[in-house]
């Protein structure tokens, strides 16, 4: 399709294990964002095929990176007077584009510094399982270019995380001294008109698609292996609706692509990773990356109501960092209410109490938990265990529901997203 290659997925029916297996986009999961639909054993004739390579082809965008590097190049020689952009095309404008666009809305007088700043020129793409683009608020991403710092890292493989690569880049562009780098992997091809083909690759992290083909994905491989691959961190910021078992996918094939030209010696080691989520799909993470530890931190974004900082109980939000770098290595703000718990030898948040039972910081969400005898675990403070359902939930819930099994299989336990038998389709 479009986006690049499809993804198999499987049809199911509530108690079947066995459903019949089709080929959808692999960013989108609705139809009204992408038609592409094929059952795995279909055959798919001559014509069809030429009228898909046709419709792909027509979905491109209009301009090419190299072409949009070279207009950038001659937008910026334009005085202010003459630097437009249209709201409507999300386009930068040139002189001779004026008039095609003369029903559009559009900005003037755009300064080096909006250009330094795409995030925030551009709208945002809010469709939860595609784009997601929810920005790092400035505090965030502040927090997250410190501790790149001062752990050493000299470059930055920015997975869908345009706000910390234009940091990074606007302060390279400005201070000397500053020695940390970014390259940035997007699906959102509106980035290439403000950065070069070394600075920004157009890239699906559903499927791990370089739209660019082998000279995009030639010049990520040497972004990561620059120094014998050393003082290189990954960091990721994914759509919150999307697929878990697809992103780590594309994760561990970026990872083997800084493993190939590894130092000799270093086999053991994976390239170092942020990966940042909502805390409740901790234990998807964890399936594909068992070394991994969820860090307390916060993250917060701009364009989101509910994911701010400074909010308390439930509130709170629920975005944070995921890693396989040692827990005790990510110092988090004091100024914050973080605090270091010398047994767990991790930063917590400051409602994060440790439990003697659990022998551990049990809480998810910020909130100070409560340690379950019943349940030989610690649960949410709002939650009471149940003799009905012999567990913890909330007071007011539906003991009928919790008997209900998996959508997929009829098993109890688990749920459809975390369904085995779907994993193994």
């Amino acid at each position: 399709c479009p986006l690049g290659p499809a993804l198999l997925f499987v049809k199911t029916r509530q108690g079947r294990e066995e459903g019949r297996r089709f080929y959808a986009c692999s960013a989108c999961r609705d139809r009204k964002d992408c038609k592409f639909f094929q059952w795995e054993d279909e055959k798919v004739s001559e014509a069809r095929l030429a009228a898909r390579e046709e419709y792909n082809r027509n979905h491109q965008p209009f301009f090419t990176h190299s072409q949009n590097v070279e207009r950038y190049k001659n937008f910026v020689l334009l005085p202010l007077s003459e630097r437009r952009f249209c709201q409507e095309c999300q386009q930068l404008l040139l002189p001779a584009e004026w008039e095609k666009h003369s029903d559009h809305q559009f900005l003037c007088d755009i300064s080096t510094a909006q250009l330094k700043s795409p995030s925030q020129l551009l709208h945002p793409l809010e469709n939860k399982k595609t784009n997601a683009q929810y920005l790092f608020a400035d505090r965030s991403c502040q927090f997250l270019l410190d501790l790149i710092i001062n752990l050493g890292f000299r470059r930055v493989l920015s997975v869908g995380t345009p706000r910390l690569h234009e940091l990074i880049q606007s302060k390279a562009s400005q201070e000397e001294d500053f020695r940390v780098r970014s390259l940035l992997l997007d699906i959102d091809f509106r980035y290439s008109q403000f950065y070069a083909e070394d600075e920004f690759c157009h890239y699906n992290m559903f499927n791990h698609y370089f739209f660019g083909g082998e000279a995009a994905r030639e010049m990520c491989r040497k972004f990561l292996c620059q120094d014998n691959g050393e003082g290189v961190i990954m960091i990721t910021d994914p759509p919150f609706g999307g697929l878990v078992e697809a992103l780590a996918s594309s994760f561990k094939k970026l990872m083997a692509m800084w493993k190939e030209t590894e130092k000799e010696g270093h086999n053991n080691h994976e390239m170092p990773m942020f990966w940042i989520f909502p805390y409740f799909f901790e234990s998807r993470i964890l399936e594909f990356f068992p070394g991994f530890s969820m860090m307390d931190y916060q993250v917060d974004y701009d364009n989101h109501a509910l994911y701010k900082h400074g909010k308390t109980g439930r509130r709170q939000s629920p975005v944070r960092i995921f890693t396989n770098l040692t827990p005790s290595m990510i110092v988090l703000p004091v100024e914050e209410g973080y605090r270091f718990c010398a047994i767990c030898q991790r930063y917590v948040s400051s409602g994060n109490q440790h439990c003697e039972i659990c022998n551990s910081c049990t809480s998810k969400d910020g909130r100070r938990w409560k340690h379950c005898v019943l349940c030989k675990k610690c649960v949410k403070p709002s939650w009471f265990h149940c003799s009905n359902c012999n567990r913890c939930a909330l007071q007011n819930h539906t003991c009928e529901e919790t008997d209900a099994g998996c959508f997929v299989c009829g098993r109890a336990g688990h749920k459809r997203s975390t369904c085995p038998s779907l994993s193994r389709a």
